[in-house]
C-alpha cells in the first residue's frame, strides 16, 4: 500500500509518500508545500491543491493519512488551516484516495509508544523506523511522514475501525 500522510496548513504543508509492503517501509518521497506569505488566500489554495494534486499523480497512493485539527495557542491561523485542509481532503476525493484522520496524540502513540511524546521524540523514531539518512528539517515534513507511518501501523489492524477511515 502507498500512502500519502499530510500535515496541513497554509503556509507549510508537510507531506510524506511512503509504501508499507510486508511490514516494511519504503520512504519514497517527503518534503513540504510552501506557499508565500502575503499571499491572497484564494492562491495559496491553488498552490497547495496543484502540488498536492501533482503529487498524488507521480507516486499513485491509494491512501492519505492527515492529521486532524488542532488549536492549542493560535487561535488567529485556524480558519486559514481549516480551508487548506478542505482543499487536501477535496483534492484527495477528487483522486479517488481512501482517506483517514488521525489526532496528534494517535500519531505520537502509533509512532513512538507514547501518546505525549515530545517532537524530538517523534522525529528520532521517523529517522530510525524509515531508515532516513537525516531527519527531516522541517517539523511539518516529519509529522507528515509520521502520519503516514502511523496510518500503515493502524489500517490493517482491529486499530482502524477506531479512527474516522473513508472513501
Amino acid at each position: 500500500m502507498i500512502i500519502i500522510g499530510i500535515d496541513p496548513g497554509i503556509a507549510i504543508v508537510g507531506y510524506g509518500v511512503i509504501e508499507f509492503k510486508n511490514s516494511r517501509f519504503t520512504t519514497l518521497a517527503h518534503g513540504s508545500i510552501l506557499t508565500p506569505a502575503h499571499t491572497d488566500v484564494e492562491k495559496r489554495l491553488e498552490m497547495i491543491y496543484d502540488e498536492l494534486d501533482s503529487l498524488i499523480k507521480m507516486y499513485h497512493p491509494t491512501e492519505m493519512a492527515v492529521e486532524e485539527l488542532f488549536f492549542n495557542t493560535n487561535q488567529k491561523t485556524m480558519v486559514p488551516v481549516a480551508e487548506a485542509r478542505g482543499v487536501i481532503l477535496l483534492c484527495a476525493r477528487q483522486n479517488g484516495l481512501n482517506v483517514a484522520e488521525y489526532t496528534p496524540l494517535q500519531v505520537k502513540q502509533s509512532v513512538v509508544g507514547y501518546g505525549r511524546a515530545v517532537k524530538k521524540q517523534v522525529m528520532h523514531m521517523i529517522t530510525l523506523l524509515l531508515k532516513l539518512e537525516q531527519t527531516p528539517k522541517l517539523d511539518d515534513t516529519c509529522d507528515a511522514l509520521a502520519i503516514a507511518v502511523c496510518h500503515a501501523n493502524c489500517s490493517g489492524s482491529r486499530m482502524q475501525g477506531y479512527y474516522n477511515i473513508r472513501k
